[in-house]
């Protein structure tokens, strides 16, 4: 068999290239992640935050398909603009942070829709009632970070959030917008 010259320096020099790793971003930033909503009071919108949430993240975005998210919400660390109504809507008729101290989304399957956007499928359980979720997120990578930002709208009766007098929904919207931010790197 006869090899040319340039055979052999092609073969050498791919041998020589570094193989090219996948990055899987599983370190969530949380300090850098941000978990809001916009809810309404009589028309009027109200924004509010959660200070605390957990998240363990496996995600690349070579392997979408493969990849596993579970979101832990503190729900006592709502801020919902005042004092008075971060302890109402600790309280029973709301999110009763005693008996149901968190909220939890856990990711079943992720979906490409292109463009770097994906849709996140899951169960939410709040209040002890799990619903089936699809949520749109979009990827946007800066260096060894990954940064995973959408908004969805939920709607509070489907958790029993807000019962009672807070039940009418011509007092407090039944829709939320919940909107969120994550911030990821991977592992070194």
């Amino acid at each position: 068999m006869k090899f040319s010259v340039k055979c052999l320096l092609l073969g050498a020099l791919l041998t020589a290239l570094p193989v090219a790793h996948a990055i899987e971003f599983n370190q969530v930033q949380t300090g850098k992640s941000a978990l809001s909503f916009v809810s309404k009071q009589m028309n009027v919108p109200v924004e509010g935050q959660f200070k605390s949430f957990r998240c363990k993240l496996a995600f690349d975005p070579a392997k979408p398909a493969a990849a596993t998210a579970e979101l832990e919400i503190d729900l006592a660390s709502i801020d919902a603009g005042s004092k008075d109504a971060n302890d109402e809507v600790a309280g029973k008729a709301w999110f009763n942070t005693r008996a149901f101290p968190v909220a939890k989304f856990v990711v079943t399957s992720v979906k490409p829709l292109g463009g770097n956007r994906f849709e996140v499928a899951g169960k939410m359980t709040i209040k002890g009632k799990t619903q089936d979720l699809a949520a749109p997120v979009t990827l946007r990578q800066e260096g060894n970070s990954a940064i995973f930002e959408g908004s969805l709208v939920i709607k509070r009766a489907d958790y029993a959030i807000g019962e009672g007098m807070w039940a009418d929904f011509g007092t407090v919207a039944n829709e939320v917008q919940v909107k969120y931010r994550l911030v990821a790197t991977a592992a070194k």
